[in-house]
């Protein structure tokens, strides 16, 4: 909303408006629904997307994130050695992936329909390659792929 003449009804005057979207805060599965990355099931990591580790329950046969974030501790952290507090006899020496930047995420999400024209529709290679489910509506905002961090 930039220019958008607006009232001022304290002042009982007319000014141009100009707002921008810093931040949004959300739960995960929030998250999902306003970035249009599924944060469900396999691949539901929006930070590993497809390098998302992940295992199966055995008894629930729900997808477990469990342990996949010793990656993102550096390289040293004594946590990465400790084979006792978290999967048995587990060292781990995977890096995280690089972080996509803003304009690396709008060019993957360019091909995809805004939810409200496609409705209950998947884009092709869903749940194989990518977990974008729509291309949300914060990429209409001419700035969002360089305020991504």
């Amino acid at each position: 909303m930039w220019g958008v003449l607006t009232r001022d009804s304290a002042r009982d005057e007319t000014f141009a408006m100009c707002v921008v979207l810093m931040w949004t805060v959300n739960d995960l599965p929030a998250y999902g629904m306003a970035s249009g990355w599924s944060s469900a099931g396999v691949m539901g990591c929006p930070v590993c997307m497809e390098d998302t580790r992940v295992f199966y329950l055995h008894n629930g046969r729900k997808a477990c994130y469990f342990d996949c974030h010793r990656q993102f501790l550096p390289p040293d952290h004594p946590y990465r050695r400790n084979k006792k507090a978290f999967t048995k006899n587990r060292v781990e020496r995977k890096l995280a992936r690089p972080r996509l930047t803003g304009e690396q995420i709008r060019d993957w999400v360019e091909e995809f329909s805004p939810a409200v024209e496609v409705p209950l529709s998947l884009p092709d290679r869903y749940g194989i390659e990518h977990k974008w489910t729509k291309k949300s509506i914060f990429w209409e905002l001419e700035y969002w792929s360089a305020h991504l961090t």
